[in-house]
């Protein structure tokens, strides 16, 4: 008789945002895919810590406007050192780059558009969960911008902030902030994508960084990478 392979656990989802009819449907789109499950829903983003404690999930699907506390404090209070790793995927109709950039400085993980397909938001909590960066495609261009907007200068020297980074770590922090995948990296640089990941972990350890993200808005802020055309 053979002895059945144990799934794999899903990824707990909790939705934080204030219209409940968003919450409903995002909970009922997000339950019908298979390797998700959605493990409560928060009205603001005060209940969003609190339910973060209570019911610890993986990902959190975060609203920016909301009353009492908003998406982009509760975020940052969700993911400040020494947190349980959850991770915050911003969903919003304002498709605004003061709020993508804020949203990532907080700390969150991905950035989507609240009109996105079941799909791409199914496939967003995934890569999310997974530890890698995602942000909507077309908003990507406009948020290297705003990059380039506010940090005309970096806040610190370069050789300062990036610490005892080797020449291939530094090379390899470069391409993550321009959008590279590991295995776009690894052709790129003609290496194998486990060296890549190796690299990856390396740095986010070396930085004290949580993820990919979080990696590319240091790289922008330090004056590693300067975006083409701005």
């Amino acid at each position: 008789m053979t002895t059945p392979v144990r799934a794999l656990r899903a990824v707990r989802v909790l939705i934080a945002d204030d219209q409940m009819m968003v919450r409903q449907g995002f909970t009922v789109l997000l339950n019908a895919e298979e390797g998700i499950e959605v493990v409560g829903q928060a009205v603001d983003g005060l209940d969003a810590v609190d339910k973060v404690a209570e019911l610890a999930p993986d990902v959190v699907l975060m609203d920016i406007r909301m009353p009492r506390l908003g998406g982009i404090e509760a975020t940052r209070r969700i993911t400040e050192p020494g947190g349980d790793g959850v991770k915050v995927l911003v969903l919003t109709t304002f498709d605004l780059d003061e709020y993508v950039y804020e949203a990532l400085r907080a700390g969150a993980s991905g950035f989507l558009l609240k009109d996105a397909s079941a799909a791409e938001l199914a496939q967003a909590v995934r890569v999310v969960a997974a530890g890698d960066a995602l942000l909507s495609p077309n908003i990507t261009k406009r948020l290297i911008a705003e990059f380039s907007r506010m940090t005309g200068a970096p806040r610190a020297p370069l050789k300062d902030r990036i610490g005892d980074l080797t020449e291939r770590e530094t090379e390899v922090l470069s391409l993550i902030a321009q959008g590279l995948s590991n295995a776009e990296i690894a052709e790129r640089l003609v290496v194998a994508e486990q060296t890549v990941k190796t690299h990856v972990s390396r740095i986010l350890v070396k930085l004290g960084l949580r993820d990919r993200t979080q990696a590319a808005v240091f790289a922008y802020e330090t004056g590693l990478v300067r975006p083409v055309g701005y």
